[in-house]
C-alpha cells in the first residue's frame, strides 16, 4: 500500500468522481482508476461501486476512511517536523485569537516576524466557539483567548497569565478616580458591552444571573476595539478582561467586584496533537513579552 494511493482513495470518495478527482489531483483518470484498483486488491475490498454515471462508497471504504485521511495526516506531520527541524526557515503558522487578546498579541508579532522573517504568520480572528472548532479542523495551530468556562475534553488549556474582568471608562469619566467598584455603582451610567458569546460576556453574564441585576445596556458590539473607542469618546462604560486594554490610551480599567471575575489567559491545543517547533517559539516568545509580564504582575492600566 503506497501513500499516494491513500491520497487518490481519499480525494475520490471526497468529489464521488473518478473524472473530478483525477482533475484535482492533476493526473490521468486511467491511471486514478488503475491505482484505485491496485489498492482494492491489495486489502481485499472493493472502495467503490461502480454505476453507470456514477460511484458511491461501499460500507467498507467507509469504514476504511478516516483511517486513511488519519494516516495522511500523520503523514503530513512528518513533512512539516522535517521542515520545522530546518531553523525556522521555511513553513507557516496558523494562529486563532479573540478579540479581546488582540493587545496581548501584538508585541509577539512584530517580534518574532522580525526574529524569523522566513515563517508565514497567518492570524485569525473570531469568537472562541469558532476558534475552537478551527482547532479541531487543525485550520489553526494554536488558539489564544481565555480559559472556558468548562473544560473542553479534547483541548489542552496551558495558563499564560492571569486576568480579571473590570469595569473600562474614559480618564475623564466619574468613576475613573476609584480605585474599586461594585455593579451597584454603575447605577445611573449608560452600558456598552461586548456580544453575548465574547468570552467577558460570557463571564459577566455568570454573575448577572445569580444576582439579579440588570444594567442599563445602551450598546453591544462584537468588536473590542470599536466598543473601547466608543468608551473613549463618550461617558458611556463597559466591562471588558482588563487585558483588552493593554497598550490602549485614553482609558482606564477599574477592577469589579464580582463573585466570579477571573479570566485567566490561555494557550489552546489539540491533545496528543504534532506541535510545530514554530508553535513553541512564538508561545515562548508571548510569554516572556512585556505584555504578558505585565499581566502576571496584575498591573492594571
Amino acid at each position: 500500500m503506497e501513500l499516494r494511493q491513500l491520497r487518490y482513495f481519499v480525494k475520490t470518495a471526497g468529489t464521488l468522481s473518478f473524472s473530478e478527482a483525477a482533475k484535482v489531483l492533476n493526473i490521468a483518470q486511467s491511471t486514478l482508476s488503475q491505482q484505485i484498483r491496485q489498492l482494492e486488491d491489495e486489502l481485499h475490498i472493493q472502495l467503490f461501486e461502480r454505476h453507470a454515471h456514477s460511484i458511491s462508497l461501499t460500507e467498507a471504504a467507509a469504514e476504511v476512511l478516516p483511517f486513511a485521511i488519519r494516516t495522511i495526516h500523520d503523514a503530513d506531520s512528518c513533512v512539516s517536523k522535517i521542515q520545522d527541524i530546518n531553523r525556522l526557515e521555511t513553513g507557516s503558522l496558523n494562529i486563532g485569537v479573540t478579540y479581546s487578546f488582540s493587545p496581548i498579541l501584538t508585541e509577539t508579532l512584530i517580534g518574532f516576524t522580525k526574529r524569523f522573517p522566513k515563517i508565514k504568520l497567518n492570524v485569525m480572528y473570531e469568537p472562541m466557539s469558532e476558534l475552537m472548532d478551527m482547532l479541531r479542523r487543525r485550520a489553526v495551530d494554536f488558539v489564544l483567548a481565555f480559559k472556558p468556562n468548562s473544560v473542553i475534553p479534547d483541548i489542552e488549556s496551558h495558563t499564560l497569565f492571569e486576568n480579571h474582568l473590570a469595569v473600562v471608562v474614559n480618564q475623564s469619566h466619574p468613576l475613573s478616580a476609584r480605585s474599586k467598584l461594585s455593579l451597584a455603582d454603575l447605577s445611573g451610567f449608560h452600558i456598552a458591552l461586548p456580544s453575548k458569546g465574547l468570552q467577558a460576556r460570557n463571564a459577566l453574564d455568570i454573575n448577572l444571573s445569580p444576582l439579579g441585576c440588570e444594567l442599563d445596556v445602551r450598546v453591544e458590539l462584537n468588536e473590542v476595539n470599536i466598543l473601547l473607542e466608543l468608551v473613549r469618546h463618550s461617558s458611556m462604560v463597559t466591562i471588558l478582561a482588563e487585558a483588552a486594554v493593554y497598550g490602549q490610551h485614553g482609558v482606564k480599567a477599574i477592577p469589579i467586584e464580582l463573585p466570579v471575575c477571573e479570566m485567566a489567559g490561555c494557550v489552546h491545543m489539540l491533545k496528543d496533537s504534532y506541535r510545530k517547533h514554530s508553535a513553541i517559539k512564538f508561545i515562548e516568545m508571548l510569554r516572556e513579552s512585556d505584555a504578558v509580564m505585565a499581566r502576571t504582575h496584575n498591573w492594571f492600566l
